[in-house]
């Protein structure tokens, strides 16, 4: 049997289809999930602090009107204790009455030390001009969009604490079970109760796996947390990309050496998808800002060589850049059906890998239940919507073609938060095609008519 001959044996064939999510998904799977079961509750290893220490609190404003009472008023309802926090509300140049709710704060929640600030300059401007202003040991910004859970900072700062080798952390986002039921459709439910289960995986098993062995990729920018020692020592927030959470991470991982993590009991609850055009542009806005991070960290430590040693350039290759795994398996469909299988043998072979990623899903939703257990309420939203985990594959393969098609744009095109959404990339290619198509149809036509004019003349 010649090498050529090995390599396309069906058992060859098969082997490297299994190796791919089990190397990627299902021992990262497994990994977690024994290290839920074998490690001890959190909260029995960090204790609370002898005196808690005064904290800044920071909420980028922007047009947050609907949402912000709320956000400042988990922030007041907090088990942290109000004499130690200070909030700085950092206004980017809003267009409502954000102001006014601002106002309104102040005289519902009196005990809370609130200040208003203005930016004006984006997002990343807004979170530096209010470290430059603070002076709390821990920096914490939330996203005005949203709210803390009760425990939220008291966790995070527990952590600290507890922890001087630890320089950043970020908490676990979720989307609100209120918000997600109150859809009017079910099919926009599903959506919503599909990316409830995939934030939860994703922060409570993968990030929480990572970090576990100190291989976080980047903080999450709705809910993220340093020391005010750390972040001086940083470059602040980078004004240059869309990503200023994962640049941020960078700076300390690669920069400062120091150790990142996360609290995956510190709750953050954020609104769920508005359509699939918000998930079109929000999926795709990641993917643009991690290729931009990864373009700026191009050095000797984020190069092709370290990959065995060096998780980041593990997960640009892997899932962030080239989504590697992914698109061999597409291209394998394309393989089967050129090398004469049968359509039978596609299906089953798309089910063997639909089966590791319901089987990865199920391990990953065992991890998450066990760490809400603290948490009734979103605890027992999760397990109602358990049955879903065999549809997150779709869901899943859903957003990666989304960031695929971000690698692309973010070729052509210069970062930015506005983005095309689904149906404004989907109307222009409909009139490219239409342009194209008409530029045929004149060529045809003038062809057509010389064909016509040749055969006038030789007839006369």
């Amino acid at each position: 049997m010649n090498f050529v001959t090995l390599i396309l044996n069906p058992f060859f064939y098969w082997l490297a289809w299994v190796i791919i999510p089990l190397i990627v998904e299902i021992i990262p799977g497994i990994g977690s999930f024994l290290n839920i079961i074998f490690k001890k509750n959190v909260e029995k290893i960090y204790k609370d602090p002898s005196v808690w220490p005064d904290i800044e609190v920071i909420v980028p404003v922007y047009n947050s009107q609907d949402s912000l009472l709320k956000c400042v008023r988990s922030i007041n309802d907090s088990e942290y204790p109000n004499e130690h926090i200070q909030v700085f509300l950092v206004d980017n140049r809003s267009q409502d009455k954000s102001f006014d709710i601002y106002a309104l704060a102040q005289k519902t929640f009196p005990t809370l030390r609130l200040q208003w600030l203005s930016a004006e300059q984006g997002k990343s401007r807004a979170l530096n001009l209010a470290i430059y202003n603070g002076g709390g040991k821990y920096i914490i910004n939330i996203d005005s969009d949203g709210y803390l859970e009760k425990s939220a900072l008291a966790r995070i700062v527990r952590r600290f604490e507890n922890d001087e080798e630890i320089a950043g952390l970020t908490g676990t986002i979720l989307t609100d079970p209120d918000e997600i039921e109150k859809w009017p459709t079910l099919k926009g439910r599903i959506l919503r109760r599909l990316e409830f289960l995939e934030y939860a995986q994703a922060f409570m098993a993968g990030r929480n796996y990572a970090s576990n062995k100190n291989e976080m990729y980047t903080f999450s920018g709705a809910f993220t947390a340093f020391r005010l020692s750390t972040i001086r020592h940083t470059r602040l927030y980078n004004t240059n990309t869309i990503a200023e959470d994962t640049e941020i991470t960078f700076q300390i991982k690669h920069l400062l050496k120091k150790k990142v993590g996360i609290v995956v009991d510190a709750i953050y609850i954020t609104g769920p998808i508005e359509d699939l055009n918000k998930l079109y542009t929000q999926r795709q806005r990641w993917q643009r800002g991690s290729l931009e991070v990864s373009q700026m960290y191009q050095d000797s430590s984020l190069s092709f060589k370290n990959l065995k040693k060096n998780v980041d350039i593990k997960t640009l290759l892997f899932d962030h850049t080239f989504a590697f795994p992914r698109l061999i398996w597409y291209l394998a469909l394309i393989y089967l059906l050129m090398a004469g299988y049968s359509s039978e043998v596609v299906v089953v072979s798309m089910l063997v890998i639909f089966g590791f990623y319901i089987l990865c899903g199920y391990l990953y939703y065992f991890v998450s239940l066990h760490i809400l257990k603290p948490f009734s309420d979103l605890r027992d939203y999760y397990k109602q919507n358990g049955i879903y985990v065999v549809l997150l594959p779709l869901f899943n393969m859903l957003t990666f073609f989304i960031r695929f098609a971000g690698i692309i744009n973010s070729i052509k095109t210069p970062g930015s938060w506005k983005t095309d959404t689904l149906t404004e990339e989907k109307s222009v290619f409909k009139n490219r095609l239409k342009r194209d198509a008409d530029k045929v149809k004149a060529v045809f036509v003038k062809f057509s008519d010389m064909v016509n004019d040749a055969e006038e003349i030789e007839e006369g």
